[in-house]
């Protein structure tokens, strides 16, 4: 598959709600996931296949999801780019939200070699 091929398909899994079925399709054994930032101050990087899906788990069990809109993928050679729009709201608060992410993912060897994730804040 091209980069574009995987970049199609991940986008359309994720309008169907399906994230967690577009990376368990396309991560890397050794796959690196990179947050803007991480509670405490942590290391904001998640590493391998297990840590990526616990900090997937984790964002389901901690927020309500109320809407995603998914633009893209923009690809450039080996990566591409997809914009979700989000509508949520944080368990811990209990007060809904919108939130604006961008992620970039470099794709080796036909899996996600490495994912980022960029915020434009939380309203």
């Amino acid at each position: 598959m091209t980069t574009q091929d995987i970049a199609n398909d991940l986008v359309a899994l994720c309008r169907e709600g399906k994230f967690a079925e577009s990376g368990e399709k396309y991560w890397a054994e050794d796959v690196v996931s990179v947050e803007a930032g991480a509670p405490g101050g942590g290391d904001p990087a998640s590493r391998g296949i297990a840590a990526v899906r616990g900090k997937g788990e984790w964002w389901a069990a901690n927020h309500e999801m109320h809407g995603v809109e998914v633009e893209g993928p923009f690809v450039n050679g080996d990566q591409f780019v997809v914009r979700f729009k989000m509508e949520l709201t944080p368990k811990a608060t209990g007060q809904r939200t919108a939130m604006d992410e961008m992620a970039v993912y470099t794709i080796k060897d036909g899996k996600i070699a490495e994912e980022r994730f960029f915020y434009n804040g939380w309203s």
